[in-house]
């Protein structure tokens, strides 16, 4: 084989084994409220799904209001399997745009974070 092919093919194992282990974290794949969206009504909880299993003791959000105060929120909890946080929300939410940072370990011990907003209509 020459040495062009063959630094093709190492270039392209290197990428696949590469595309494998950025597949290997827990990214976001839906929230409720939806991000970006706008609801009529101040949810009681909101709920993050993710691509794989979390660890609960190291995952967890953020919410910050209009007014860029913190909002109080309950003991998240695993649903669906573990791909689901739930977290309650505790304080009442006037009217306003919202901004829930979260952050995740997955049960194979990948991090990562990121963050999304969501509008209360008055």
């Amino acid at each position: 084989m020459p040495p062009m092919t063959r630094m093709i093919f190492a270039a392209a194992a290197i990428s696949i084994a590469f595309a494998g282990q950025a597949m290997a974290h827990a990214h976001l794949k839906s929230a409720v409220p939806m991000a970006d969206g706008t609801v009529k009504t101040a949810p009681s909880e909101l709920d993050l799904t993710f691509s794989e299993g979390l660890n609960l003791k190291f995952s967890g959000i953020k919410v910050t209001g209009p007014d860029k105060a913190t909002v109080k929120t309950g003991e998240g909890m695993l649903t669906n399997s573990g791909t689901t946080l739930m977290v309650p929300v505790t304080d009442k939410l006037p009217p306003g745009k919202y901004t829930v940072e979260w952050h995740a370990l997955s049960t194979d011990g990948h991090k990562t974070n990121g963050s999304y907003g969501f509008t209360i209509a008055p």
